[in-house]
């Protein structure tokens, strides 16, 4: 199979269906289950990944409300679902990718084949089907995250990057909170950047063309320092692999975010539509 894109079409999907794994990475910020979504209805041979135990350790203050997954633990979780060592992955969630992007970016940046399905589940012009899906365990070899794909916040607070914020308009300006939020804003000098806009209204991705545009009027041309940031960490990757898709590498995650840096008292926030 050649090297996957980060973004791939249900035709792709279907020609090449019994050499990779679907991934079913339903999450929802409102608190439903997307273990009940996904065993109500889920894409034929799926299996389900869980946001908050596979793809994050436990909250803490300093990681934020999503960590990042110990290696060896993410490993065995996914060897566990049928995910092993050259196992294509696809993946999906009820949207357009903003949870499903987390498995799909880690994934990537580890040297793993892995794409997210365009226009996710509402998307898929396919039978659907019911139940869990059981597949044979697998071995994936523990990878450790790659430095230069992350930042601290302490790197964050350093300035000379371009930051940019995934979350919706309102949460940036501060304007809605969120309870688990601890302080509303941004962080200061971060741009504006919700993942939703890298979507066309149909759920499926602007064309690599536009993202360019839209990252352009943000700033972000290729070989810039970049960083990205969301809530906790997950939606953050939908911006990374947007701009992967536009052919912009090397942007970096902050996967603490907001829920750490909104934590910590010490770190500046700044509200408004505006940078700060």
């Amino acid at each position: 199979m050649p090297e996957l894109p980060p973004v791939v079409d249900a035709g792709w999907v279907r020609a090449h269906r019994d050499t990779l794994v679907l991934a079913d990475v339903r999450w929802f910020l409102d608190g439903r289950s997307g273990y009940e979504a996904y065993l109500a209805g889920h894409l034929p041979g799926a299996v389900w990944v869980d946001v908050d135990t596979v793809l994050s350790a436990p909250p803490d203050e300093t990681g934020g409300r999503h960590p990042l997954p110990e290696p060896a633990e993410f490993a065995k979780a996914l060897g566990a679902l049928g995910i092993g060592d050259g196992t294509p992955v696809v993946a999906y969630d009820a949207d357009g990718g903003p949870y499903a992007a987390r498995l799909v970016w880690l994934l990537r940046r580890t040297g793993r084949p892995a794409a997210l399905l365009d226009g996710g589940l509402t998307g898929w012009p396919g039978e659907t089907e019911t139940g869990a899906v059981v597949l044979p365990e697998a071995r994936l070899t523990p990878v450790k995250w790659p430095e230069a794909a992350l930042r601290s916040a302490d790197q964050v607070a350093a300035g000379g990057a371009i930051v940019l914020d995934a979350r919706a308009a309102d949460r940036y300006s501060g304007a809605h909170v969120l309870p688990t939020d601890v302080r509303s804003g941004h962080v200061p000098g971060a741009r504006s950047a919700p993942w939703s806009a890298n979507l066309e209204p149909d759920g499926t991705f602007l064309t690599p063309a536009r993202l360019r545009e839209r990252y352009r009027a943000l700033g972000v041309e290729e070989g810039a320092d970049v960083v990205v940031y969301c809530g906790s960490g997950v939606t953050a990757c939908h911006d990374l692999l947007a701009l992967e898709h536009a052919g912009i590498t090397g942007a970096a995650l902050y996967p603490g975010s907001w829920s750490a840096w909104s934590a910590d008292p010490s770190r500046p926030v700044a509200t408004g539509a505006e940078p700060g």
